[in-house]
């Protein structure tokens, strides 16, 4: 005597929404795969700015602000002056600040 009971077939529609939440769901796996390997391949190589405590101030100046864009650092002294360091510490450029003329 077999007591299990027979198994019916699933409905038709039942049948098809049963095989659209599966497709969806190798869809948004292959999908949630793809955004990742495609950020990290293309992600830029980024350097790391050096920090203002790295930066090599000249003797005798002291920083006022300090300001970093996306290549390079920017230092104001309180002697008026904008001092432009490279990303890896290096001064790049010195500009001196003067009053503007009335």
């Amino acid at each position: 005597m077999n007591n299990t009971p027979e198994t019916e077939a699933l409905p038709p529609s039942l049948r098809l929404l049963k095989w659209l939440v599966i497709v969806l769901t190798a869809t948004m796996i292959v999908g949630v795969i793809t955004v990742v390997g495609l950020l990290v391949t293309r992600m830029p190589d980024i350097t790391p700015l050096a920090t203002p405590d790295q930066l090599a101030l000249p003797e005798g100046t002291q920083a006022a602000a300090v300001t970093m864009g996306r290549d390079f650092i920017a230092v104001v002294t309180e002697d008026d002056r904008i001092l432009i360091f490279e990303r890896d510490g290096r001064l790049r450029q010195e500009v001196e600040v003067v009053p503007a003329q009335p």
